[in-house]
């Protein structure tokens, strides 16, 4: 094995190469000479070699020493990067942030995402759409930092959780359905219709909660197709397959061939919108997670005050 040697005796070593003289070296370390000899010495003695001629009149290295001389120089400046790199780490501005997010949140993630990747450029960000259902397994399995989704229906000890958007379910509906030129359609009216729908398995508190509502309108909806994700919902409306109720979100991508319109029922507000939530593992710490919470949070804040 290779001797063990101190970082200090190294700086040491290194300022006497450079000088090639123990006066001026020990004056730039800041230390008295005998204690500076003393050190090359013990650095000599662990690896078994000199590293320096001295006589009365000079101080010169020595074939070994001058050949050590770049390779500590090389150990310090990687101990160095090291250290910097573990202290951006810790103070949140490098690391790794995996992000999983519901296909709607995305006028709210590039808001965030743009202001993080300015003030943190040094945070590598690996984003990743998924359900649900997926993301709390993610987050659980530690492959995922934090998730924007839909409210589970059932929500584990180890997450936490912030509402960051409320929005209102609106109904979409084939552009040549018979209600597609009502102001606001009476959910009511639906009962008769095919129903595009999300898998439970995927999402069981959005989908029992579009269950819930259509059962307030007086009517169990009968889901023809299911699909994962709300944009493909969207498109199966638009090729004439049925109705969906979404959230209000998925209305601001422009989509041809559906027309996306407000609902009426007696229900209470929590039926009648659904909240877009940041979910992370709270047994676990993170900076740059909590720092682009905090950019979430902003961007929906500002959301919030254009959409009124």
């Amino acid at each position: 094995m290779p001797p063990a040697v101190e970082t200090r005796l190294l700086r040491q070593f290194i300022a006497v190469a450079e000088e090639l003289n123990f006066h001026r070296a020990a004056e730039r370390l800041h230390m008295a000479q005998p204690p500076l000899s003393q050190a090359i010495r013990k650095l000599e003695d662990a690896l078994g070699l000199p590293l320096f001629e001295r006589s009365n009149r000079s101080v010169a290295l020595t074939p070994a020493g001058a050949a050590f001389v770049g390779s500590a120089r090389r150990v310090l400046a990687l101990i160095d990067e090291g250290i910097r790199e573990a202290q951006a780490v810790a103070a949140g501005r490098a690391g790794r942030l995996s992000i999983t997010f519901v296909g709607t949140a995305h006028d709210l993630l590039p808001a965030a995402l743009r202001r993080f990747r300015t003030e943190y450029p040094g945070v590598e960000l690996v984003l990743r759409e998924a359900t649900t259902a997926e993301q709390i397994a993610a987050i659980a399995a530690g492959e995922a930092d934090i998730g924007l989704m839909r409210r589970p229906g059932i929500m584990s000890a180890q997450l936490a959780s912030e509402t960051l958007l409320r929005e209102p379910i609106l109904a979409a509906l084939p552009v040549d359905h018979r209600l597609a030129e009502r102001d606001r359609v009476p959910l009511a009216a639906l009962a008769g219709d095919a129903f595009i729908g999300t898998p439970r398995r995927l999402g069981i508190g959005f989908h029992d909660q579009i269950i819930g509502l259509c059962r307030l309108a007086g009517f169990s909806p009968r889901i023809v197709q299911e699909a994962r994700q709300m944009q493909t919902v969207a498109s199966l409306v638009a090729a004439g397959l049925g109705a969906a109720l979404i959230p209000a979100s998925l209305a601001l991508m422009p989509r041809a061939g559906v027309a996306f319109r407000p609902i009426a029922v007696e229900a209470p507000p929590e039926m009648t919108h659904v909240e877009l939530i940041a979910a992370w593992d709270a047994t676990r710490r993170s900076l740059p997670r909590d720092n682009v919470l905090a950019m979430l949070r902003q961007a929906a804040r500002d959301m919030q005050m254009i959409s009124n």
